[in-house]
């Protein structure tokens, strides 16, 4: 088992930035590829960015292509969504979630049916 928990949502104006994190424990944290996602009211859940285990792959939507930034920090067992130029449209719950390396790839890493562990997610609201 991999328990999840984000933090750092709140409210922020439109342009402004928001740092979430999620703390992992149980398994080892290197074994899992790291994603967010987000879900807005009465929209489905969208995938939001990827990190392979190792840091060395990122995989972004278009929507926050060059405004986010996901990393990690396999020592601390965290991992980091660096959110700028925040826009009313971003605001949503954010969950993150872990995916085991073995079914991690650049066809996989979207799909939030094949992670294993999510988190119960952080609210992010932006004022316009």
């Amino acid at each position: 088992q991999v328990q999840l928990v984000e933090s750092g949502g709140g409210l922020v104006q439109a342009g402004g930035s928001l740092r979430l994190s999620c703390a992992a424990s149980g398994r080892t944290f290197s074994n899992y590829a790291m994603g967010w996602f987000r879900q807005a009211p009465g929209k489905e859940r969208e995938f939001v960015t990827t990190i392979s285990r190792s840091g060395s792959s990122t995989y972004y939507s278009n929507s926050v292509k060059g405004r986010f930034t996901i990393s990690r920090d396999n020592a601390k067992n965290t991992v980091y969504l660096q959110m700028n130029s925040l826009k009313p449209e971003d605001a949503a719950v954010y969950y993150c979630a872990a995916m085991s390396w073995i079914h991690y790839s650049s066809s996989t890493y979207s799909a939030g049916a094949l992670y294993d562990y999510w988190g119960k997610g952080t609210q992010v609201t932006v004022s316009s």
